[in-house]
């Protein structure tokens, strides 16, 4: 099967461990030294209507994904959250409470 990286966009991802839906497609990431796609970032639904953010992305490793569907890709595990960067809300409030 021959796909694009625009054609894995907006795919559903789910772990097949608990059967989850662990959000859309939204990125890849490629080793530019192997030229290999290294992991999918998956995006999560947004909270409240889009204007509370939406949960840090997640990072799926190209070994966990055990299928590429038409319009699913099904992960083995559930992957690790990326680094988090606070965003202006959470900046806001945490220094209203910070000494």
């Amino acid at each position: 099967m021959i796909c694009r990286i625009s054609d894995l966009q907006r795919r559903d991802v789910i772990c097949l461990q608990d059967g989850a839906r662990l959000g859309t497609v939204g990125d890849v990431e490629i080793d530019t030294a192997s030229a290999k796609m290294s992991a999918v970032v998956v995006y999560g639904r947004p909270r409240f209507l889009g204007l509370f953010g939406r949960p840090q992305p997640l990072l799926v490793p190209w070994e966990e994904i055990s299928l590429l569907g038409s319009d699913t890709i099904l992960v083995k595990t559930r992957p690790v959250q990326q680094r988090k960067t606070p965003g202006a809300v959470s900046r806001f409030f945490g220094s209203l409470f910070t000494d």
